[in-house]
């Protein structure tokens, strides 16, 4: 059944345990006075503070769906690499480290109570309903839809646009831009930073990454939606503060602070 989501609202995803990346990008999302936030998964692994970002996400997110590291930290993780899986096994001995025993089972709870898909209603009479996932339409917790793909696998994008309505937000690529069923990509620069919604043609939305982007832009990433537009918003965060605290962690690699300041 749709849930009930009011205009505007933020969408967040991928935060990777980035806690100063999510402070920035909660304070700016409170600037703007957005009351409302979606996050569309991966909360935790890579960085290195996952508790306080399940935390803050708890307090401020009207959902979280789960991503293929909430699923890797709480099951097990599913074709990570050395460096991926690593990072997985230490956030959850840093999750289970917590010695306040209420807080340690409320993240593990919150954890195993993620969504993999959410449809929510609009008031918006010609976009009533709007699907969200962490990977793909297709398989919500680990499908990449890459922007190659239109040019490799268009057979692939014309599969997942048959499976939500009109829009549908993913993450898990850490690259923001905006899918069409022609099929074609088009990222935020091109759009000049915003996106009109239209009930004539579907959209396959993906907002960037808070903790760990990849487009070459290391600031954090977010998508606002209001009335029928998405805006891409980046906001810019230190950075540095968060690779020595990678590095001073010996089960994390040290190329996970280093993509952090290269934005790949």
């Amino acid at each position: 059944m749709a849930e009930q989501l009011d205009r505007p609202f933020a969408v967040i995803s991928d935060i990777h345990g980035n806690l100063d990346a999510l402070q920035a990008v909660l304070a700016d999302i409170d600037e703007r006075q957005i009351k409302h936030i979606v996050c569309l998964g991966d909360v935790v692994g890579y960085g290195p503070q996952p508790a306080e970002c399940l935390d803050l996400v708890m307090e401020r997110c009207a959902a979280c769906l789960m991503g293929n590291h909430d699923y890797g930290v709480l099951y097990e993780p599913y074709s990570f690499n050395v460096g991926a899986e690593a990072a997985c096994f230490w956030t959850r001995s840093a999750l289970a480290a917590e010695g306040d025993e209420a807080r340690r089972n409320r993240r593990w709870a919150y954890l195993g109570a993620m969504k993999l898909r959410l449809v929510v209603t609009t008031d918006n009479e010609r976009l009533s309903e709007i699907a969200f996932v962490h990977g793909s339409p297709r398989k919500p917790i680990n499908e990449y839809v890459f922007p190659d793909d239109v040019y490799t696998n268009p057979a692939k994008i014309h599969s997942l646009f048959e499976r939500f309505g009109k829009v549908c937000f993913v993450g898990h690529t850490h690259v923001p831009g905006v899918f069409f069923d022609t099929p074609d990509f088009y990222g935020p620069d091109e759009l000049d930073g915003e996106y009109e919604l239209s009930a004539n043609y579907k959209s396959l939305i993906n907002v960037g990454s808070v903790g760990q982007p990849r487009d070459r832009d290391s600031r954090a990433s977010y998508g606002i939606v209001d009335d029928e537009k998405v805006t891409f918003v980046r906001v810019p965060y230190d950075i540095d503060a968060v690779v020595e605290k990678i590095n001073a962690i010996s089960e994390l690699e040290d190329y996970l602070g280093t993509r952090l300041q290269e934005g790949r």
